[in-house]
């Protein structure tokens, strides 16, 4: 083959040979650039069904686009030869790796993480490996894992006992694929169906022979090699940390449902995997970066303090081989004196920023210190005594001491802070009107808009602070403010004027995404979007939070909204918000009880927030605790300062819990408000019919809400389980269609 061409490829050299064919490296003629080619064994490809099943899943599976699995540019014929093509990529497989020597437990820890990481984008998808191994996991020099032959591997799954019985007498006689069966799951083993957790599995037999250098099955032949994987535990690992040796155990367990539930649960319990000292020094590093102690006489200026530690986080966050903890997580210690060892144990994290700012005029003074938590002591501090007009240089410096320190990696030439204004007054607008977004009441979004508008008279061209009015007008809609289909118009502006002045902002992405689901039912427009958003910032818990919970949950794929959930969870595991939305989703997927863990999570992390309560309401009341449902709505209603959606949470739970008359009285408050011109959701107001019995009233509101673009409407129709008894209506199903649901 060296030296021939297929269709536009010039095959170079030889790189690899494995049972599912040849590997050579080649160059793509027409975009002039080194590939991978795979040519693929004609007998694997021979049945006409089975090659359609596997180019229709390796297609699937070519979509995944993820920085740890392998790009497919092509699936191909040629002259009769069946192959694939890649991007090139130079590196030395796991299995050539092991064979050296094992790995210390830092590095089986950093390689772990990005496999499993792989997997969560790959199932979130509905894809499963079926193959993982050492030999179809290449390690870059820079020390990215690359996860390569997704889709193949069906090519070789066993269609019945019959055929596996045939691959172990040929492949044993051979000694060909005894490797391979050594990393199947047992239920892989039985020929039964597999689902995600069988490559957690494969993956944790990865993860031991890493970290001894010995497989975790092993035998004489194909049979004794499956019959270790059904019968035998394997043999303890010596030497290595305890948190670790549990996480193994628990991914090799025999039954599924003993090992971890996916590979998001996995990657997290990877990453808080505690290493000696030595061994965590060639960990990934990490770093919180606490808010910033206002040290102003002007309380007012706690924005400003806020801002400079927020845009310090959203800088490392863009950083590779960098683990930084997100703003709601780092800021939830604010005001609080706990010791910088407690808050490092709490983030998991070997580092911790903290500062403090004094603006007096046109003076700003900044201090910060980056801290140990091992040891206690500063790795770094400095003071800046500067015009505020210095304030981007302050940050540069910060953020390029602290890469310094951590001996961070940078990639290319790009800025560690990325500037949409140098206008500092501008800025300074802007740092404002995010600071009063965040509460979500209704006087502080006014006082938001107001700075987001002072800063574009300033500068018209500053994209961030259109992203800020088009986040503004979105929580209008969602939080019921003003009617919803005016202000997600409003968003709608908003956004695509952010991304005309810059294409690259995720955020503006994800707000587009939304309204583009919410006001135009365009759900496919709205899922390409959001991937843009998360190819932009993979990083950002918002970014996942928005695809899972506003795109995912409304079309019904509840498994994948798990995933993108859980993954915001993970990124920022001290929101509640986030944390009560993967609540959410486990009460949409009808486990009730889990998703009671999740809510009271939420509220043990924040007694404060209303959101934990409303939601908690609901799981209460649909595993038969009425009084405690009451109780929530109660407490959501009284935390929210009597916003309407609480209000009507509120009403409903009275009726359920037989106090028709504080109903009633509730309902009064409703009907004026309405009456006042204030907006109502018309989800509530149906929820409150159907709990009353009056069907067609439920059906009326909701078909309002539809009309009226009510985001609880969308959100929830297809999903919640209040609506089931309207699910036969045909009423029901209209209204599905009529949202590009159906």
């Amino acid at each position: 083959m060296i030296g021939k061409t297929i269709s536009h490829y010039e095959i170079l050299e030889k790189l690899g040979e494995g049972g599912m064919g040849v590997v050579y490296k080649a160059r793509d003629t027409h975009l002039d650039r080194l590939v991978a080619v795979k040519v693929l064994p004609p007998e694997k490809v021979a049945d006409p069904e089975r090659k359609r099943r596997f180019i229709k899943e390796a297609k699937a599976a070519s979509a995944l686009n993820h920085p740890n699995i392998i790009t497919v540019h092509d699936i191909a014929e040629d002259a009769g030869v069946d192959f694939i093509v890649m991007e090139f990529v130079q590196g030395k497989t796991l299995a050539q790796s092991i064979a050296t020597k094992p790995f210390s437990a830092g590095e089986a820890l950093r390689h772990a993480v990005q496999i499993a990481d792989a997997l969560a984008a790959a199932h979130a998808k509905g894809i499963v490996h079926r193959d993982l191994k050492p030999a179809n996991l290449m390690v870059t020099q820079p020390g990215l894992v690359k996860v390569l032959d997704f889709g193949l591997a069906k090519l070789t799954e066993a269609g019945s006992e019959g055929e596996l019985a045939r691959t172990l007498t040929a492949e044993t006689t051979a000694g060909i694929v005894i490797g391979t069966l050594a990393y199947m799951s047992p239920e892989q083993a039985e020929g039964k169906p597999l689902d995600g957790r069988s490559d957690i599995f494969s993956l944790g037999t990865v993860l031991y022979e890493m970290l001894c250098g010995r497989r975790a099955f092993a035998g004489d032949s194909g049979i004794s090699v499956l019959t270790s994987i059904l019968r035998d535990e394997p043999a303890p690992l010596a030497g290595v940390p305890p948190d670790l040796e549990r996480t193994v155990s628990r991914c090799l367990r025999k039954h599924p449902q003993d090992r971890y539930q996916s590979a998001v649960e996995l990657k997290l319990a990877l990453e808080q995997v505690r290493l000696p000292r030595r061994e965590s020094q060639a960990s990934v590093p990490s770093i919180a970066v606490l808010p910033f102690t206002n040290l102003s006489a002007d309380k007012e200026n706690e924005y400003f303090s806020d801002g400079l530690a927020e845009e310090i986080i959203n800088a490392l966050t863009q950083l590779p081989g960098l683990r930084v903890t997100a703003r709601t997580s780092s800021f939830s210690f604010r005001g609080k004196d706990v010791d910088v060892r407690k808050i490092g144990a709490e983030l998991n994290v070997e580092n911790i920023l903290e500062g403090s700012v004094r603006k007096a005029g046109n003076r700003i003074r900044v201090t910060a210190q980056l801290i140990d938590v091992a040891g206690g002591y500063h790795l770094w501090s400095e003071r800046y005594d500067r015009e505020m007009t210095d304030v981007f240089a302050i940050q540069d410096e910060i953020a390029a001491a602290i890469v310094n320190k951590l001996r961070v990696r940078l990639s290319g030439d790009r800025p560690l802070v990325k500037r949409y204004t140098e206008n500092v007054e501008a800025y300074n607008f802007y740092l404002e009107g995010r600071y009063h977004m965040l509460k979500v009441t209704g006087e502080s979004l006014a006082r938001s808009k107001a700075c987001y508008e002072q800063a574009l008279a300033i500068d018209s061209r500053y994209a961030l602070a259109y992203s800020g009015l088009a986040a503004y007008h979105y929580w209008l809609a969602h939080f019921h403010f003003t009617s919803p289909r005016e202000s997600l118009s409003a968003a709608k502006a908003a956004a695509l004027e952010a991304l005309k002045l810059d294409d690259t902002l995720a955020e503006a992405h994800s707000l587009l995404a939304l309204v583009l689901g919410y006001l135009d039912f365009d759900w496919a427009g709205a899922e390409r979007t959001h991937l843009r958003a998360l190819e932009l910032n993979p990083g950002s818990p918002d970014v996942h939070h928005y695809y899972g919970f506003h795109c995912l949950l409304t079309l019904g794929r509840l498994d994948e909204a798990i995933a993108e959930c859980q993954r915001a969870v993970e990124l920022d595991p001290l929101a509640p918000g986030y944390r009560s939305a993967l609540g959410y989703l486990f009460h949409a997927d009808r486990q009730f009880d889990v998703a009671l863990r999740h809510h009271l999570r939420a509220i043990e992390i924040d007694l404060s927030h209303f959101i934990p309560h409303l939601l908690i309401s609901f799981s209460y009341l649909l595993k038969g605790m009425p009084d405690e449902a009451l109780a929530a709505a109660e407490r959501a209603c009284q935390l929210s300062g009597g916003l309407s959606d609480t209000l009507e949470n509120l009403g409903g739970m009275c009726l359920l819990a037989g106090k028709p008359e504080k109903a009633r009285e509730i309902r009064k408050q409703l009907d004026e408000q309405l009456r006042c011109g204030g907006y109502v959701a018309r989800f509530h107001l149906a929820w409150i019919s159907l709990v009353s019995g009056e069907i067609d009233s439920a059906f009326e509101w909701l078909e309002r809400g539809v009309e009226e673009r009510d985001p609880l409407v969308t959100l929830l129709l297809k999903t919640d389980p209040y609506l089931d008894d309207l699910r036969s209506d045909p009423r029901y199903r209209a209204l599905l269609r009529k949202m590009n649901l159906e």
